[in-house]
C-alpha cells in the first residue's frame, strides 16, 4: 500500500472561496517572513480579506477565525 499525503482528507465539505483567499493571504504573509501574531494581523489588514463582520483584523479575531476554520464536527 502506498502512503500519500491527501491534504483535504480531514475536510468535512468543500472549501469556500473565503477560506481559500484567507489561506492564500496567510501563505503570502508567512512567505515574506512574517510569523509573529501582531505582524500577521497587521499584514492581513493590508489585504482585501476581512473577518465576517468586515472590520479590521485583531489578534482575537484572527485566533478565533483560525479556531473556527480548524474546527471539526465530531
Amino acid at each position: 500500500m502506498s502512503l500519500t499525503l491527501e491534504p483535504v482528507q480531514t475536510r468535512l465539505g468543500p472549501t469556500t472561496s473565503y477560506a481559500n483567499a484567507f489561506a492564500d493571504e496567510l501563505e503570502a504573509i508567512y512567505g515574506r517572513g512574517v510569523h509573529d501574531l501582531p505582524g500577521v494581523v497587521a499584514a492581513l489588514n493590508e489585504t482585501g480579506v476581512r473577518p465576517a463582520d468586515g472590520s479590521d483584523w485583531t489578534e482575537q479575531a484572527f485566533t478565533a477565525e483560525l479556531a473556527r476554520l480548524g474546527a471539526k464536527e465530531i
